[in-house]
């Protein structure tokens, strides 16, 4: 009689540990954790997941530097939006639309928003020694008023007489070259970067080549490459200099 009372028992304990088990399982869901590292100045931000703000350390708008982990659980078939607002106008900057599905392309989330530009990628300041000059490229609009096709370019950094600085085999949309280091020669002569299809000397849009000049600072450049329309005649840009901001 007692065995069978204790057998009883179990099969009753193992039949509800059974249950809870099936019943948190009833609807299929994913745990989403969403790693942010960006950067904003001199905007003000606010970060907002489906309308409500991120709090970062208790504060819901944030400059300068901004790191934090999102954690939510997603339903299958449910969506989830995070989006990037500027706090100060309450125009909507970036907006990433997260499901079931797709979590796991979200689990780093890097931008940069700086005046004039978005971008969405990570960056390190480059250690550049005394006397060197550190050159690092991005390209995030590669094709936009060109109408290419490609998703790197290759780029040779020269001096006015044609002396070659240094060169860039993939200078591409999503993230910036790694460095490449010369000897500092001038605060005030410019330096070009033409722009040719990778591993080629053929202009990477049209016939003739597209060349950017570009500011040299002593130290760390690194470069945001953006495609203009002047005059009915497509050009690139170099204004925009990451490394003035970290």
């Amino acid at each position: 009689m007692k065995n069978f009372l204790a057998f009883f028992a179990f099969t009753i304990f193992f039949s509800c540990t059974d249950n809870s088990t099936l019943e948190a399982y009833d609807k299929d869901q994913v745990p989403a954790e969403v790693t942010v590292k960006g950067f904003s100045k001199p905007d003000i931000i606010q970060m907002r997941l489906n309308g409500e703000p991120v709090s970062i350390n208790g504060a819901t708008s944030y400059t300068d530097k901004i790191e934090t982990k999102i954690n939510f659980v997603l339903d299958n078939g449910e969506t989830d939006e995070l989006e990037i607002y500027n706090h100060q106008t309450g125009n909507r900057i970036a907006a990433y639309s997260i499901t079931y599905n797709n979590a796991k392309d979200y689990k780093n989330l890097y931008f940069f928003n700086l005046p004039g530009i978005f971008l969405q990628t990570y960056a390190v300041k480059p250690q550049v020694n005394l006397g060197k000059v550190g050159f690092e490229f991005i390209f995030p609009n590669l094709g936009e008023f060109s109408g290419s096709s490609l998703q790197n370019v290759k780029g040779v950094l020269k001096r006015e007489n044609g002396v070659v600085l240094a060169e860039f085999d993939n200078i591409g949309k999503k993230d910036f070259t790694s460095v490449k280091i010369y000897n500092y020669f001038s605060a005030t002569a410019p330096v070009y970067l033409e722009l040719y299809k990778p591993g080629t000397t053929e202009p990477y849009t049209g016939a003739v080549i597209i060349k950017a000049t570009v500011k040299q600072d002593i130290g760390a450049n690194m470069i945001v490459l953006q495609e203009k329309m002047e005059n009915g005649v497509v050009v690139v840009k170099g204004d925009i200099d990451v490394a003035d901001y970290l």
